[in-house]
């Protein structure tokens, strides 16, 4: 379903863009995805609205086939990309699974905040974004996904989650249709 509507309330959540995440092969040119998402953090700073920044410094403990071990990486590996240039507003959230809510105290963040909305974004759309969709959705927020300010390392991936996982979760919609519902609040 296309973005209709945001609620006043509204969070921004922004997944794993780090480092060495944003180092990674991407599906989309990471340029243009960056700047969607800095559009993005700049209207919902302008209008005092909530952004949340997560970044991951480890994995879920399960053994998987393609469980990737973080031990040997840089030590500015997990720090956020300067370009987000962190504002003390911001609320980080460190996370040690795909999804930002499992171990975190996000959930009661938002809470006291009392947001009832989240617009989510990021690397991995099919990973880190889809996780922390589909946990919030069950939370009982609504949800928007910005689909121009994600990518995968994966087209496929992606495109999965774009077409199949997302319209079940929420709402998607373009930066510049989000930015758009933003300024009307």
């Amino acid at each position: 379903m296309t973005v209709t509507t945001l609620d006043n309330n509204t969070a921004l959540v922004v997944i794993d863009l780090q480092k060495g995440v944003v180092g990674f092969a991407t599906a989309h040119p990471i340029d243009k995805v960056l700047t969607s998402v800095m559009a993005l953090v700049a209207a919902f700073r302008r209008r005092g609205l909530p952004v949340v920044l997560v970044n991951a410094t480890g994995i879920a403990p399960g053994r998987t086939e393609q469980n990737r071990k973080l031990d040997g990486l840089p030590t500015d590996w997990a720090d956020l990309i300067p370009q987000l240039n962190v504002q003390p507003s911001d609320l980080l959230i460190t996370k040690r699974t795909w999804g930002a809510f499992t171990n975190t105290n996000l959930e009661a963040q938002l809470r006291a905040m009392r947001v009832t909305q989240l617009v989510i974004l990021g690397i991995a759309t099919s990973m880190g974004v889809e996780s922390t969709a589909r946990h919030a959705y069950e939370l009982g927020f609504n949800i928007t996904l910005a689909l121009d300010a994600m990518t995968d390392l994966s087209l496929e991936a992606h495109d999965h989650s774009v077409a199949h996982i997302f319209p079940r979760l929420g709402e998607t919609g373009s930066t510049q249709e989000i930015i758009g519902l933003v300024d009307r609040l």
